[in-house]
């Protein structure tokens, strides 16, 4: 019995031994698998430099506008028009209110006056920027003392000159060829005056020029000579075609004979070398040259030259 027990006891003792060895084992696997689930992180790698960022490619420039003309460009400019004083109508009147319109920015300011005082003044530093005159003797005189730009002188218009007398009233002359007839005749000053040359130049070749210069009251525009008429403080006058048809104070008797004069009657227009404005000159001598403005010039008597 006492045997039994003993061995009973060796085989517990035995199994507990077992038991706490296969515990232990289990224990030390269980470690040793937690430690290899998670493996150690890996050294980090130096960091790389970061490679030098390549410039990059500048953008294209936007392709420039085509710059405007100076003269288009909005600017406010004032410019002065020298011009023979039988312009002075269709200048104030039609063509320069028309000329702005179309170019706001630019100021037209006009002197009107016989071709030969204002070829004065511009010798005399009249600081002006398009010069017309009634006749090409004064044009080509500043031409040839460098004042006018040669490249932009135009030979615009052509008139002629007529001989008028006070409206309502029966002329004392009916005619160029017999004006001696009248007691009192107007014409302008030959020395300084486009129209007064062209009279001296019809009665000089008609051979009655001395008689008619002591009977001549001289102008110094054609305007003068116009109102001598029209007031009747002359009986007739020397005047141009459209002068006579400015007014219905004085009615036209005839027109210069052919052959009296040896050229026509021509204005030209040019810009002033001494201009400090030639984009707005040029632009306003390019509109005297449209259809519009010769249209214009028509209606006051003018002829295109052609």
């Amino acid at each position: 019995m006492r045997k039994e027990i003993d061995n009973s006891f060796r085989r517990t003792a035995t199994m507990k031994k077992f038991f706490s060895v296969l515990l232990a084992a289990l224990m030390l696997f269980t470690v040793a698998g937690c430690g290899a689930s998670e493996p150690a992180p890996a050294p980090a790698e130096p960091a790389q430099e970061a490679a030098p960022a390549e410039p990059a490619e500048p953008a294209p420039a936007p392709e420039s506008e085509p710059a405007e003309e100076p003269a288009a460009s909005g600017e406010p400019v004032t410019i002065l028009v020298a011009a023979a004083a039988s312009l002075e109508y269709s200048y104030k009147d039609e063509l320069i209110p028309m000329f702005t319109e179309k170019y706001p920015w630019i100021t037209v300011e006009g002197t009107y006056d016989s071709s030969g005082k204002l070829q004065t003044q511009i010798e005399e530093g009249l600081e002006a920027d398009v010069f017309m005159s009634a006749a090409t003797k004064q044009m080509n005189a500043l031409k040839d003392e460098s004042l006018i730009d040669a490249d932009s002188i135009v030979d615009l218009l052509e008139n002629k000159i007529v001989l008028i007398a006070p409206a309502g009233s029966e002329p004392a002359a009916k005619s160029f060829e017999t004006v001696t007839d009248a007691a009192t005749i107007a014409v302008g000053d030959p020395e300084s005056v486009p129209v007064g040359q062209y009279s001296k130049e019809a009665f000089t070749n008609l051979g009655i020029w001395d008689a008619v210069s002591a009977k001549a009251s001289l102008g110094t525009n054609v305007t003068e000579v116009l109102n001598w008429v029209a007031e009747g403080s002359a009986d007739v006058g020397v005047v141009y075609a459209t002068d006579a048809a400015t007014t219905a104070k004085v009615q036209v008797v005839a027109e210069a004979p052919e052959g009296s004069l040896e050229k026509k009657v021509v204005y030209p227009v040019g810009i002033v070398s001494a201009s400090q404005h030639k984009d707005a000159a040029r632009l306003f001598v390019e509109f005297l040259q449209s259809d519009e403005a010769l249209t214009v010039f028509e209606e006051y008597g003018f002829t295109p030259n052609k």
